[in-house]
């Protein structure tokens, strides 16, 4: 099917960012906790194939590992710095947790008439150094954007005299910024000397081309988030 790839990942920038607000709207801070632990396991697993799309080759787990962007300025619009800051670092644990329980899977020897232990064996024989490459890179970048979050933040608030206003300015002024550490940290650690250096080069500018993308198109879901949020507050006073 042409364009098959493209397709999928637009529609995966909406299925992946509404499914992180509907984990917020029934299950509240914990959605959000949960949906962080999710996507930073599984976008590092993605993160392992390599496709092609809108003519340049590109790993996957770009568009997942950017809901968890949308998932600590949510936080940090709802809950405040301190629970995006937790949020990073639920994050952090749950990669490091799921490096030693995938490497201790190698630690048995297969029963003769097992099928599954070697191809599970291909595909997270270079977790390790892909994973811990991925904790550097979010350890930094996530810990960033919290923080330009909150700068942006109290910057336009004395502007503007409002603290509502400016959602937008420092939601993408923070993730902009943090996106583009990610992507160039992530993917020398991760794959220097694994693809070509013209291949690496192709990822990081598709790479850092769908962070912007997805960067710009999670605002909406940003307000959405703490509309809901408003509505419940709301309810509550009842």
């Amino acid at each position: 099917m042409p364009f098959q790839n493209e397709l999928i990942l637009i529609a995966s920038i909406f299925v992946f960012f509404g499914g992180l607000v509907g984990f917020f709207r029934f299950f509240g801070k914990q959605g959000i906790f949960a949906w962080t632990v999710i996507c930073t396991i599984a976008a590092n697993i993605e993160v392992l194939i390599l496709v092609h799309a809108f003519g340049l080759d590109t790993t996957l787990g770009n568009v997942l590992f950017a809901s968890t962007f949308l998932a600590t300025d949510i936080m940090s619009e709802i809950y405040g710095k301190q629970e995006a800051s937790r949020c990073v670092k639920i994050g952090i644990l749950s990669n490091i947790t799921f490096i030693l329980i995938s490497q201790s899977w190698f630690l048995y020897i297969p029963a003769a008439g097992d099928t599954m232990a070697e191809p599970i064996r291909t595909v997270f024989a270079n977790t390790p150094r892909v994973m811990l490459a991925s904790l550097f890179a979010y350890a930094i970048c996530e810990m960033y954007d919290v923080w330009a979050y909150h700068a942006v933040w109290k910057w336009t608030q004395k502007k503007f005299g409002s603290k509502k206003k400016c959602l937008w300015l420092r939601n993408n002024g923070s993730t902009l910024v943090s996106q583009l550490i990610n992507v160039v940290v992530f993917n020398l650690c991760a794959f220097a000397g694994v693809f070509p250096w013209h291949t690496i080069g192709e990822i990081l500018i598709f790479g850092y081309g769908i962070f912007i993308v997805t960067s710009l198109m999670d605002t909406p879901f940003v307000y959405l988030a703490r509309s809901i949020a408003e509505r419940y507050t709301e309810l509550q006073k009842k």
